[in-house]
């Protein structure tokens, strides 16, 4: 029976979509080009980075340039309208064997909101070019983004209820309706619904993965807020609240991690944009964290993270140009574990 691993499970390679001058990085594409250069740095000592680009050659040159080890990186030239990974790549189950199926779920710009002809197409243009190896499975009658829910490997499915209940993306079906089809897709038995919790200037209708994340041991860390000023304290302590009451499919409650949040940082508009260290990445033993430049909350959010992964390497990763864009390091990435099983 196919089941969808924990992220903290094996991981053959990472894909990433290179920001170029046809994407919304245009106005600073030096800055975020740079973060990029830092991410795959760092990705790299853990495992191999697919990186699709309308661009190969100008990506690989600029690699080299940072010396950074591009036998490890696989160049794939595709098309792209953005660089959000996490939510129009394969969705990955495994077998017993760890084989891979790839589940290509529709993109639709998270609810129709942005450009995304081109993105929800590059599943499907590296499974027919190679670049991706296992079963290919159409879902593309179901709007899912890998930044929506998050799996213990299990069992067990985490998401939020504002996202996955969005009209714009399958307003179709009711709460039951999309309970069962996502029991159905994953081979769950138990599906968790965050239904407080929201981060300004999140594009994402609340991804899972900017508010709470599973991590081994039957544990869940989680933005916590304490400043009662804040916009976001009602929300993330009813939140923190029901977290409170979830039990795995065992019936074992979660062992919480609190993490803290970031500073507010805004855009030249004077809009406040999602920082969260929630979007960390697993990947072989190593966590990557976004940072800040927030040095006090930065170092709490690190060690949280080490705590809640204890034998982990635990690597900052700085994210400010990401969050430019409203996004950070999860959302730019997605493992993809069985590739090596043929």
């Amino acid at each position: 029976m196919l089941r969808l691993p924990a992220e903290w499970e094996h991981s053959d390679f990472l894909l990433i979509a290179w920001p170029h001058a046809a994407t919304d990085w245009n106005y600073m594409l030096d800055d975020v080009c740079r973060c990029y250069t830092d991410l795959v740095r760092a990705a790299t000592r853990f495992g191999t980075v697919i990186i699709a680009t309308p661009e190969p050659d100008a990506v690989k040159e600029r690699l080299i340039a940072e010396g950074i080890d591009t036998a490890k990186c696989i160049l794939a030239e595709v098309p792209t309208n953005d660089t959000w990974a996490r939510d129009f790549g394969p969705i990955t189950m495994v077998d017993e064997n760890y084989a891979p199926t790839l589940l290509d779920f529709k993109f639709n710009g998270w609810g129709l909101k942005f450009a995304s002809d081109k993105d929800n197409l590059i599943t499907r243009r590296l499974y027919q070019s190679g670049v991706l190896k296992g079963d290919y499975a159409n879902r593309l009658n179901f709007v899912l983004e890998g930044g929506s829910i998050e799996s213990n490997g299990r069992g067990t499915l985490l998401t939020t209820s504002e996202c996955l209940l969005s009209l714009n993306r399958n307003g179709q079906f009711t709460r039951n309706e999309i309970e069962q089809y996502l029991k159905d897709a994953f081979n769950v038995t138990n599906v968790l619904w965050l239904d407080h919790g929201a981060l300004a200037g999140d594009d994402t209708d609340s991804h899972i993965d900017t508010l709470a994340r599973l991590a081994p041991d039957n544990a869940i860390l989680y933005v916590k807020c304490s400043d009662t000023t804040d916009e976001h304290f009602a929300g993330l302590q009813a939140m923190e609240k029901q977290l409170q009451q979830m039990k795995d499919e065992r019936r074992v409650a979660f062992k919480l991690y609190p993490l803290p949040m970031p500073e507010a940082i805004y855009d030249e508009d004077g809009e406040r944009l999602p920082a969260t260290y929630a979007n960390f990445l697993i990947f072989n033993g190593a966590v990557l964290v976004p940072t800040y430049n927030q040095p006090e909350n930065d170092n709490a959010a690190l060690a949280t993270v080490q705590s809640a992964f204890p034998g982990y390497e635990v690597v900052g990763v700085d994210c400010r140009a990401l969050i430019r864009q409203h996004g950070s390091l999860h959302c730019v990435t997605m493992q993809l574990p069985g590739q090596s099983v043929n």
